[in-house]
């Protein structure tokens, strides 16, 4: 069993990954966003191979609130297809504690 949730998330640029962010985080599906430096992402999409630059963000959260997050993240984001990947990780029982607090 993880202590918490890690969403990951790419986005097209770093205002959107802010508007996000801070959305989920006053709708308290998250406790903390880290939003990472850019990236250059190198994917398949539609038959052809595509690069890309696109900001990461770290979503943390409660296991019970991960689907509601993912659901939320797909819906604000601007891409056809929102990749949201959902990584369990032993935090420590107060970092687990804290992000309880802040999402409930």
């Amino acid at each position: 069993m993880s202590d918490i949730a890690l969403l990951y998330a790419t986005f097209p640029g770093r205002a959107e990954a802010e508007h996000i962010a801070e959305t989920v985080l006053a709708e308290r599906l998250a406790a903390c966003v880290n939003i990472l430096a850019p990236c250059t992402s190198i994917y398949r999409w539609q038959g052809a191979v595509e690069r890309g630059d696109e900001v990461p963000a770290l979503f943390k959260t409660t296991p019970q609130l991960a689907g509601r997050l993912r659901a939320r993240i797909e819906v604000l984001h601007p891409y056809d297809l929102a990749v949201v990947e959902t990584w369990p990780v032993a935090a420590g029982a107060a970092v687990s504690d804290w992000v309880a607090a802040e999402t409930g």
